[in-house]
């Protein structure tokens, strides 16, 4: 027995026989659909990459701190906000920016261009990407 697709190819196979200048009108047609579909990915792709830097504010700090809700814990102890960053990273952890005034966590991408903020309030410009709440990072500024 035929496989199923081959039922559908003869089916079009006699339709194009008995159409007198198929070729005129089906050529045009996949071409004009894949042009088409091409445009299409394109301005998809320039939508997406064409995302505006914002600029974020908090404190750079390690995830598992800034999940804590801050450093509170360890400067208590006499740990500095800096060195507390630096310890957690140092045995797993992440570098995150951390804004207190809304408690947000967000996700840095480049973990080397935040090193040397630890523990500081900062700037950072940047996109977000809202479906891995991680921030693109661009520039990173000492804040206030």
């Amino acid at each position: 027995m035929d496989a199923p697709g081959c039922i559908l190819c003869s089916v079009m196979a006699a339709l194009f026989r008995r159409t007198p200048g198929w070729k005129k009108v089906i050529i045009p047609l996949l071409a004009s659909a894949s042009l088409l579909a091409a445009l299409l990915t394109t301005l998809l792709t320039i939508s997406l990459s064409a995302q505006k830097a914002q600029t974020f504010t908090g404190e750079i700090m390690d995830q598992q701190c800034a999940l804590l809700g801050g450093h509170s814990t360890m400067m208590n102890q006499g740990e500095s906000a800096k060195d507390c960053a630096n310890r957690c990273v140092s045995i797993g952890g992440k570098y995150v920016l951390f804004d207190s005034s809304n408690r947000t966590v967000y996700q840095l991408d480049d973990q080397k261009k935040a090193q040397p903020f630890a523990g500081a309030k900062v700037k950072i410009t940047g996109t977000y990407d809202t479906s891995s709440k991680t921030i693109h990072v661009a520039n990173i500024q000492a804040g206030s």
